[in-house]
């Protein structure tokens, strides 16, 4: 099992479209080969701040599978406009 962790820093004033947005975005990675869960939280001391957390079977099932497909492409429109700086991701194995 492979965890995906990303930061995201929500342009201020909109943080409501954003988790609107994620919502339906959530269906998208829901759907992909690979795909194991995921959760996403607000950061109580820093306004705008969100961390994402998901789940996958491999590493490839993120990086090739889901950032190499059409549902992407939606995913990408759905949220990319929201951050600022836009997120890294780093991906971990358990120890």
């Amino acid at each position: 099992m492979i965890l995906e962790v990303a930061i995201l820093n929500v342009k201020a004033g909109h943080t409501d479209a954003f988790e609107d947005s994620f919502r339906q975005a959530s269906r998208i990675i829901a759907g992909m080969k690979g795909y194991l869960s995921h959760e996403l939280q607000r950061c109580l001391e820093i306004d705008n701040q969100y961390i994402l957390l998901v789940r996958w079977e491999t590493l490839e099932d993120h990086t090739e599978g889901f950032r190499g497909s059409e549902p992407y492409q939606e995913w990408k429109k759905l949220l990319h406009h929201y951050y600022d700086p836009f997120p890294v991701v780093h991906h971990y194995e358990l120890a």
